[in-house]
């Protein structure tokens, strides 16, 4: 069955410096961008969860800055990055406040998804974004990332983040309305594909090298986050974003191509927590909590009767109830010393206790497999 973001409930939508950016202006589409914005809007209506990676920070600024060179040192992109991202930030508050919605900006760097307590702060705050009603507009973080530590395009990033977050769906805005056998522009024999059930060595050769003045990078970059989106169980369009209302056209069959999830892939991370992980601690439940994690709820701190090891936030845990048998693994939400502190209290006493605000769960059942 193709996917269709009609049966979409998380959405991550990634939007290039050429859909956003006037090229000759070096202003903001804001006729283009306001349509998106109604696009979203109607999206949030029905339910769905909308996450936007936007790029044109330094597109933005390069003419404000005489940058105007094609190609800039990198202490250059980070200045322009700097001044561009207020007015990227501006122009999406601007189109989405229209509609009664909150924009929240978010920057990432390579290093907020490779290391783990980073990955959680980072999946943790969108959570509570989108629980708020938020449309999260996320950017690599240009102004620190080096050459060494960036994604280099923000096709990788929306995949990553897609992960992150499990979206069901990423689309990936264009110039083009999808994958061709070779590049249409070139090649009149050039097929569309509409559907790719795996990517294959075979599929990953389409991509080819990108050509002058194609955008984030070329097809090659897209197919690289088809692979990391797909992996991770979402399925991923890469769809014509120049017209007005790309979304819309998109859900009313608009001409794009569709990655297939990979079957697997919603498991694969429960696999790597069950198996994968040696437990650094163990967390010993009363009944109460064992029957609640057997019906697919998160861990409570009330549930908890003991704290065993030394371990981290982001850490595995083992699980197990009064008689020692083991129910569970998944990856703590809390440092064995907080745990101790908030083992067999209620949620809502963690601030209290430990003087901050945590998560009411001690591990959320995202981060949870039963044995």
């Amino acid at each position: 069955m193709t996917p269709s973001l009609a049966t979409t409930r998380r959405l991550v939508v990634k939007i290039g410096s050429a859909l956003v950016v006037d090229g000759q202006t070096a202003t903001p589409r804001e006729a283009w961008l306001a349509s998106v914005a109604e696009d979203v809007a109607a999206l949030r209506a029905r339910g769905v969860e909308v996450v936007l990676v936007s790029s044109g920070a330094i597109a933005l600024a390069r003419h404000a800055l005489g940058l105007t060179r094609r190609r800039l040192r990198l202490e250059e992109k980070q200045a322009a990055a700097a001044v561009g991202q207020i007015r990227l930030a501006g122009a999406w508050q601007a189109a989405l406040s229209r509609h009664g919605l909150n924009a929240a900006q978010l920057l990432l760097t390579l290093e907020d998804s490779e290391d783990r307590r980073r990955y959680l702060n980072a999946r943790a705050t969108l959570g509570t974004l989108l629980d708020l009603g938020c449309v999260p507009v996320i950017n690599e973080n240009d102004t620190v990332a080096t050459a060494e530590i960036r994604f280099g395009d923000n096709d990788r990033l929306a995949a990553r983040v897609a992960e992150m977050i499990q979206a069901d769906a990423l689309v990936l805005l264009s110039d083009i309305d999808g994958l061709y056998t070779a590049d249409p522009r070139t090649d009149p024999a050039a097929a569309h594909i509409p559907v790719v059930e795996r990517i294959s060595e075979e599929i990953m050769a389409m991509g080819g090298e990108p050509p002058p003045g194609y955008s984030s990078g070329g097809m090659r970059t897209k197919l690289i986050a088809a692979r990391i989106a797909t992996g991770a169980g979402c399925a991923m369009a890469i769809a014509l974003g120049q017209r007005p209302h790309p979304l819309a056209a998109l859900e009313q069959g608009g001409r794009c191509t569709w990655f297939l999830p990979a079957p697997e892939g919603r498991s694969a991370r429960k696999q790597w927590i069950a198996g994968s992980l040696a437990p650094l601690g163990v967390l010993r439940v009363d009944a109460g909590a064992a029957g609640a994690l057997r019906q697919g709820r998160s861990l409570l701190p009330a549930g908890v009767r003991a704290v065993e090891g030394s371990f981290h936030r982001g850490d595995p845990l083992s699980i197990r109830d009064e008689a020692g048998l083991e129910l569970a693994r998944g990856l703590s939400a809390y440092d064995a010393e907080a745990a101790r502190q908030i083992a067999g209290r209620r949620s809502e006493e963690i601030e209290a206790i430990l003087g901050w605000r945590g998560r009411a769960e001690i591990v959320h059942r995202d981060d949870l497999v039963l044995l």
